[in-house]
């Protein structure tokens, strides 16, 4: 739980009495939608709610799949200060353009109201048919930088600077890593040099995030997507070794760095979390693991620091109306491996093993507390149909779609308009072999298809297709729906 004041906390609490209150009408449950670079969140989340909305195929949510499951709509917002999500943009370039829709870069949410019919006789007589679904979608980056609250400088800089020269990393953090060394945080604030300083940081961060080395651990979040906080002392700060002599006063490039650094957590993160995380009921996190799988060991290593970090940051546990006293726990938390779309189904079981194995540590600690975690490999929007091919005398699964134009396989060029059937190649069944002391990177062949053409008339089939989109539903809802 992160360092919070006792007045953090009165406004925790007072938040929470509010939600209490606004529940007795209609009950409503808030979820938060992130996940780490390139994991595909704003399309899970448009999928999500158009198949609500439309009556899609969810034969596991068994509100659905029992007739229950009324009906949905759009309704007004609770938060009037965030940003709408922009659901039907995202629908048209899905349905009408089969491209996919652009990433978001700041917090957004939307309110679905679920109307249905209760299992038990109770809820029926008091009329509780309805349920108000808030989902608020953020950058997995944000996530990332709530372990912040917890550290001081000296902790972050130790931290960021291992990371850093790492032999995953230090190849990309070098010209920072020069510039630090040049430095000397002991002598008085030079502007200019905190400048670079920050902004060779910043580049370093953005090289991990865009590099071929799927790399996830890159706080502070708010380098990456600055928004009106751009040049601004809170964001003009940097790691640095402490200066041998441990002198380093408040006027000292050492001492401002710190400050700016206390700045930042009380400017960014602190907001963060108390205005919108601290409010969540339950939580989807997604993950690109075949890009880290792809990647090599050493993304995997820190793809699994990074799933790890981020289930330390949940106050987790049973939402009772007790605990809403006090303020909301997150009791439900789903683990998702976007993009099993580009495996056949016989490897799937191995994708959801390896993404389980991924988070074991921090999964029993979140299960001791009370919280209930899942993984799941998943397609939001299935791009491919399930092919075979022939090798030799064998027959092999793979994957036909239409890959999007100017993607390549083995010097292939791909015009965006004919499908090809792809082996992408077969996982291990031992999780551990991608992340032990032996470890060796799967190459894994990959190219981003385009969404699938699908029939729009009113007449067509409802809903976009997916993999295992009712069972995330199933998990989440379920409870709530009965």
């Amino acid at each position: 739980m992160p360092n919070l004041t006792v007045l953090d906390d009165v406004r925790l609490g007072a938040q929470s009495l509010l939600s209490t209150a606004g529940d007795l009408a209609t009950p409503s449950l808030r979820i938060g939608v992130t996940g780490l670079s390139r994991a595909g969140k704003t399309v899970f989340l448009t999928s999500l709610v158009h198949a609500l909305l439309h009556g899609g195929h969810l034969p596991s949510l068994q509100a659905s799949r029992s007739g229950r499951l009324i009906g949905a709509n759009l309704t007004q917002q609770p938060d009037d200060d965030v940003a709408r999500f922009a659901l039907e943009e995202h629908v048209h370039d899905l349905l009408h353009n089969r491209t996919w829709p652009k990433s978001t870069r700041q917090i957004s949410e939307l309110r679905l109201t679920l109307r249905f019919e209760p299992t038990s006789t109770l809820a029926r007589t008091l009329g509780r048919t309805s349920l108000h679904l808030d989902l608020v979608d953020y950058p997995g980056e944000w996530l990332l930088d709530l372990p912040l609250l917890d550290q001081d400088y000296e902790t972050f800089s130790k931290e960021a600077l291992s990371r850093a020269r790492d032999p995953e990393r230090k190849a990309l953090a070098q010209p920072f890593l020069d510039a630090m060394r040049q430095a000397d945080g002991a002598a008085a604030l030079d502007e200019p040099t905190a400048s670079r300083l920050a902004d060779l940081y910043t580049q370093y961060l953005r090289a991990c995030k865009e590099s071929e080395t799927a790399l996830s651990m890159l706080p502070p979040g708010r380098f990456l997507m600055p928004g009106e906080l751009e040049g601004s002392p809170a964001l003009t700060f940097a790691p640095l070794d402490k200066p041998v002599d441990g002198k380093s006063g408040k006027s000292s490039l050492y001492g401002a760095m710190e400050h700016r650094f206390e700045a930042y957590k009380r400017v960014v993160v602190k907001p963060f979390f108390i205005d919108h995380f601290a409010r969540l009921d339950r939580q989807i996190v997604l993950v690109d693991t075949l890009a880290a799988i792809n990647a090599g060991p050493g993304a995997m290593r820190d793809l699994r620091d990074a799933l790890s970090a981020i289930l330390a940051c949940f106050k987790a546990g049973e939402n009772s109306i007790l605990s809403k006293l006090f303020g909301p726990r997150i009791d439900k938390i789903v683990f998702a491996a976007t993009k099993a779309d580009h495996l056949h189904h016989s490897q799937h079981d191995q994708l959801e093993a390896i993404l389980d194995h991924l988070v074991t540590d921090a999964r029993k600690k979140a299960l001791f507390s009370g919280a209930k975690v899942e993984t799941l490999a998943i397609a939001s929007v299935r791009a491919t149909r399930e092919a075979s091919a022939k090798t030799g005398s064998d027959t092999i699964g793979a994957v036909a779609g239409v890959p999007i134009k100017g993607e390549t396989i083995n010097g292939q060029t791909f015009d965006g308009e004919r499908e090809v059937a792809i082996f992408p190649g077969d996982l291990p069944t031992d999780p551990g072999k991608l992340m032990g002391p032996t470890a060796k990177t799967y190459p894994l062949r990959f190219v981003r298809f385009r969404p699938p053409k699908l029939d729009t008339r009113p007449t067509a089939k409802p809903g976009l297709p997916h993999i295992r989109l009712d069972r995330l539903l199933q998990f989440l809802l379920g409870d709530k729906l009965a």
